[in-house]
């Protein structure tokens, strides 16, 4: 095989053997991180679950880009031709797949949200409400809908029905519900998410740690919503509950915050709204220092592992998995 041909194939390879390596150490500590988020404040644990969910696909891809193609590029001959075992090949093709997939799984959620926002012209009507994150279309139904869906321009809907069994109390807090999850530009991580490869194929890890950021990220908004108020609590507590109750099915949207969230939570949130828990501990500044002492290490790691003996180590591994199975 030509040169090129060959490098791309060790790099495809490389960055699925280093994705499923990471996928399985995260596999292992996703449910006791769900576990140790419960402790902290809910913004942080969402930061570190997605952080999670994220590290095999970008670790992998930093790992290929920062050792795997220097060492090769530097210490591989450009032989004319030369073969390629059908084991790298496979292994290539297979991280191929889990990217095909999850690019897919991306253009649906694409999808979904212009068929939200068809919906939104079609259903519904343009309305001006004080407080809102964005542009608002009143949808004539009496699903419980209240939603922001989008991220460049992200629109709000919100059914009729949500209207009529919402004070304006509970409204203006549901809203800075609403507003909260902009702020937090969480429709956006949703989309790095569904566009990730999954941690490992038919593993539990991958949906523990999305169900896991989705819960914290509801209590997040929620928090920013009250602000420590007792009274924003009561507000959106009662607008839980009420929008809850409304008997319908409500449309969902990949790249949609809803009111609601994962309807099995629900309890949780109202509970927690209504006992006011004090908040998490204060571990902003340990969380700085260690994010410090973390790109310290990382760099001094990267430094060292560019040394040209330690990238002619590296070549000869990625030289064993070229010819693997050949």
């Amino acid at each position: 095989m030509p040169f090129l041909v060959r490098f791309l194939f060790v790099s495809l390879a490389t960055y699925t053997l280093v994705h499923l390596a990471l996928g399985m150490i995260v596999s292992l500590i996703a449910r006791p991180a769900v576990h140790m988020g419960e402790r902290i404040r809910p913004h942080l644990a969402a930061r570190g679950l997605l952080a999670l969910r994220l590290l095999p696909a970008v670790g992998a891809a930093l790992s290929v880009a920062v050792v795997g193609v220097p060492s090769y590029l530097s210490n591989e001959p450009e032989a004319p031709t030369e073969r390629v075992g059908y084991g790298c090949m496979i292994v290539a093709l297979l991280g191929l797949g889990m990217w095909a997939v999850s690019i897919a799984r991306g253009l649906r959620a694409a999808a979904s949200f212009r068929s939200f926002s068809q919906h939104c012209g079609q259903a519904g009507r343009l309305a001006h409400l004080p407080g809102a994150p964005a542009p608002s279309y009143i949808v004539d139904s009496t699903a419980p809908l209240l939603a922001l869906a989008g991220i460049v321009r992200p629109r709000l809907a919100i059914s009729r029905g949500v209207l009529r069994v919402l004070t304006a109390e509970e409204l203006a807090a549901a809203l800075r519900h609403e507003r909260a999850h902009r702020s937090a530009h969480d429709n956006l991580k949703r989309l790095c998410i569904l566009s990730m490869p999954g941690i490992l194929p038919l593993a539990a890890g991958t949906r523990t740690l999305e169900r896991g950021w989705r819960k914290f990220a509801e209590w997040a908004a929620d928090d920013r919503a009250v602000a420590g108020s007792e009274r924003r609590s009561c507000a959106l507590a009662a607008a839980l509950v009420r929008v809850a109750r409304i008997a319908a099915d409500s449309p969902r949207f990949s790249l949609a915050s809803s009111l609601l969230g994962d309807t099995d939570q629900l309890e949780a949130r109202v509970d927690r709204l209504l006992r006011a828990a004090p908040p998490g501990p204060r571990i902003a500044g340990r969380s700085t220092l260690a994010l410090g002492a973390a790109l310290l290490m990382s760099g001094s790691l990267v430094v060292a592992i560019l040394q040209p003996a330690a990238l002619y180590s590296v070549h000869q591994v990625l030289e064993r998995l070229e010819h693997f199975v050949e």
